[in-house]
C-alpha cells in the first residue's frame, strides 16, 4: 500500500527544515547565504554542499554541512553523522566549487546541527561547530584558533 502524500520522504522534509534554521542561523550571525543544495561534482551525485556561505567582516566563503537530528543527547558526540566517508566527499566537492568558480579568497568548513522537528513546539537548538578541519594543507584554510 503507498504512503500518504504527507508521509512521502520525512526524512528530505525533515532536512530541508533543519538546512532552513541553519540558513537562518548563519543569517543571525552576520553571514550571507550564496547558494543552497549545490552539487558540483555533476558525475556524482552523492557529494552536495548544504549551504555556501560569505562572512563579510571576515572575508571568508563558508561551507556548512547541516545535520538535523530528533534530539541531543549527552551520551553521543558532536559531528556524529559526519564520518570519514562524507568529509572525503564533502571535501572533493568543496575544492570543485572554489576550482569552478575561481575563489581566490580564504575559506572555512563549518557543521551545523539542528535538534528537534519541524512539528515540535519547542524551538529548534543549534550548535555551529566552526573551524572543522576539511581541507589538508591549504594555504588560505582560516583557522582563527591557531
Amino acid at each position: 500500500m503507498p504512503r500518504p502524500p504527507e508521509d512521502e520522504n520525512v526524512g528530505v522534509r525533515h532536512g530541508r527544515w533543519g538546512e532552513d534554521v541553519a540558513a537562518e542561523q548563519l543569517r543571525l550571525e552576520g553571514l550571507t547565504v550564496i547558494e543552497r543544495n549545490v552539487r558540483p561534482c555533476p558525475d556524482d551525485r552523492r557529494i552536495e554542499i548544504d549551504i555556501i556561505a560569505y562572512d563579510r567582516r571576515l572575508d571568508v566563503l563558508v561551507f556548512v554541512e547541516v545535520k538535523q537530528h530528533k534530539a541531543r543527547s549527552a551520551y553521543q558526540r558532536r559531528m556524529r553523522s559526519v564520518g570519514r566517508h562524507k568529509l572525503d566527499l564533502l571535501r572533493r566537492g568543496c575544492r570543485t566549487w572554489l576550482r569552478h568558480n575561481h575563489w581566490e579568497g580564504s575559506y572555512r568548513f563549518d557543521v551545523i546541527e539542528v535538534y528537534g522537528e519541524p512539528e515540535a513546539a519547542a524551538r529548534a537548538e543549534v550548535d555551529h561547530i566552526m573551524h572543522v578541519r576539511l581541507f589538508r594543507n591549504e594555504e588560505r584554510f582560516v583557522n582563527w584558533e591557531q
